[in-house]
């Protein structure tokens, strides 16, 4: 890995968006229509939708191989269902989540008739392929994530995350009240994602030589980091994390 520090800001605008009449999406990586070769991912780090869905509308069934995807509920009710048997409805912050494995095929709808579906979909590169798929949901109360780094996802090394990842990665979410400060430190030769969700945020990276950026932040907003020690973030906002290390050879 480079060891220069690196701190990119992907303003909101700047993503590519599609409106489907049913479903308008921004996307932060390439996906679907959306093509750029420089563009692809973050380290394992490969797709991140910020979706919103209209009333009983969704994704029929369709299949999935060899990814990871959480699907985290911003606002509204998500309804999932899968062909190994599971379903189930997701209300606001909580995770569904789907490790694709060998092969499994879901469908995702809202599950409201009347109010609309604000979600995030994140997918990640497997640490390993060809495994056996699983699916499942977790809810999670506010006060779980209030001015504090909630553990939702994480890999072999992830401690207290009660989604268990194949890939060495962790995704973290957290509701930064105004005037309130939290930090994340990174270890070494890791790459950071920290995208903002709703609100505004202040943020400032560090590294061993010292600050390295900072920038105030609006939803949808979103920095890329590489050889940061510590990331600090102000609110009010809600922000997610991913701390994700390099694409796999």
């Amino acid at each position: 890995m480079n060891a220069i520090p690196l701190f990119l800001v992907q303003r909101a605008a700047s993503r590519a968006y599609a409106d489907h009449g049913w479903l308008r999406t921004y996307h932060s990586f390439s996906f679907a229509d959306y093509y750029d070769p420089q563009n692809e991912n973050w380290g394992t780090l490969r797709v991140l939708n910020d979706d919103r869905i209209a009333p009983g509308q969704g994704f029929g069934t369709h299949p999935h191989r060899d990814m990871e995807i959480l699907t985290y509920v911003l606002e509204g009710e998500l309804e999932h269902e899968d062909s190994m048997g599971n379903a189930g409805v997701v209300g606001p912050g909580g995770v569904q989540y789907l490790s694709a494995g060998t092969g499994i095929r879901h469908s995702e709808y809202n599950h409201s008739k009347t109010e609309p579906l604000h979600l995030l979909q994140m997918w990640v590169l497997p640490g390993e392929r060809d495994t056996r798929p699983s699916y499942g949901q977790v809810a999670f109360a506010d006060s779980d994530r209030l001015n504090r780094w909630l553990a939702i996802a994480g890999g072999p090394r992830s401690a207290g995350a009660p989604v268990r990842l194949t890939q060495d990665a962790s995704f973290m979410v957290s509701r930064i009240e105004a005037g309130k400060e939290i930090q994340y430190v990174f270890e070494p030769n890791r790459l950071g994602f920290l995208f903002v969700a709703s609100g505004s945020v202040s943020t400032r990276a560090e590294a061993a030589a010292g600050t390295i950026g900072g920038e105030d932040l609006r939803a949808g907003d979103a920095v890329r980091m590489a050889n940061v020690a510590r990331l600090v973030v102000q609110g009010p906002g809600l922000a997610v994390l991913w701390d994700v290390g390099e694409t796999p050879a």
